[in-house]
């Protein structure tokens, strides 16, 4: 017979297994990991795929790469506190990648930021930050003597970038610049993380570039622009400019046969397809996507998708 001191031992106990068991079939919190915010290359908005921006999570700390029209609402979907961002990279000046950039800055100051941003890009993102304050000194004056709010202008913190190499380095993040071409834009930078649970490369917008694959080598993950050719053609018909656009498209952009050889040479873990050119074509399937990457890349291949999420290690 069980008296009343045993069978407490045996509820305790028993309570214990429990927790114990519990916080073992709990999977632990990725300590470093990749959303993409938005997948869709160009600078148009519609309601599919956002325009170019992706998020890398390492210890807590949000790195923003990109700022198309769209970013501060994805990291709100995301569940990233905007005021919670800390650095910002911007990878070149074309607008889908840098029209959110001051007006992110300005969401997180009226979402209660208190604490400074670090913002990276090519030559131009210190003016562009100057003249943000500019445009908007009447609103940001206003607030501060209004409602109380500190003064933003001071809290972020520009720098450009003029060459290749290291821009950042924290306790946990060695983040390096490697300039690739983007015709006509001579400054557009691919940008390298390396971090605790490994390195990620983020190819910027670029045209096939084999010395990329010099400078993603050996990468857990390759982040790489893609452009489908036959999506482009259905494209520039119902397009007023569509000769030049297309002779835009095809010698700035790198076609998904090229991202699959850029890949293979880098022998990168995995290779994640974004800023898909054209983005919002319904016709194309993620099997188009990846069909002539794998005429010349083995490796694991992921379409990515808004708000999708990739964990370190892979």
């Amino acid at each position: 017979m069980i008296d009343r001191r045993d069978a407490l031992k045996l509820t305790l106990g028993a309570a214990a297994a429990f927790t114990a068991s519990s916080a073992l079939a709990q999977p632990a919190k990725p300590r470093t990991k990749i959303v993409f915010l938005g997948t869709k290359g160009g600078p148009r908005v519609g309601i599919g795929a956002s325009n170019p921006a992706n998020l890398v999570m390492v210890n807590d700390i949000p790195f923003v790469i990109d700022c198309g029209m769209g970013v501060s609402r994805q990291l709100i979907n995301a569940g990233v506190p905007i005021p919670s961002v800390k650095y910002i990279f911007i990878s070149h000046h074309h607008s889908d990648h840098n029209l959110e950039y001051g007006n992110l800055f300005y969401n997180a100051w009226a979402a209660g930021l208190s604490t400074p941003i670090h913002s990276f890009g090519p030559k131009g993102i210190e003016a562009m930050t100057k003249t943000y304050w500019e445009l908007n000194k009447f609103d940001v004056e206003t607030r501060i003597d209004d409602e109380g709010r500190p003064d933003p202008r001071p809290l972020l913190i520009a720098k450009d970038i003029v060459e290749d190499g290291v821009v950042l380095q924290t306790a946990d993040v060695k983040v390096t610049a490697f300039r690739t071409p983007h015709p006509p834009i001579v400054d557009s930078f691919a940008y390298k993380f390396e971090t605790p649970d490994g390195t990620i490369v983020f190819s910027s917008d670029t045209a096939y570039n084999p010395k990329l694959a010099e400078f993603a080598k050996g990468a857990d993950v390759l982040v790489h622009e893609s452009l489908y050719v036959p999506a482009v053609d259905r494209l520039v018909i119902k397009t007023k400019n569509g000769a030049t656009l297309k002779k835009h498209l095809l010698e700035s952009h790198t076609t998904t046969e090229d991202v699959g050889r850029i890949a293979a040479a880098a022998g990168v873990k995995v290779l994640v397809l974004s800023h898909f050119v054209p983005g919002d074509d319904p016709l194309v399937t993620d099997d188009n996507w990846t069909e002539d990457v794998k005429k010349n890349f083995s490796g694991r291949i992921v379409v990515a998708k808004d708000l999708m999420q990739l964990a370190l290690p892979v």
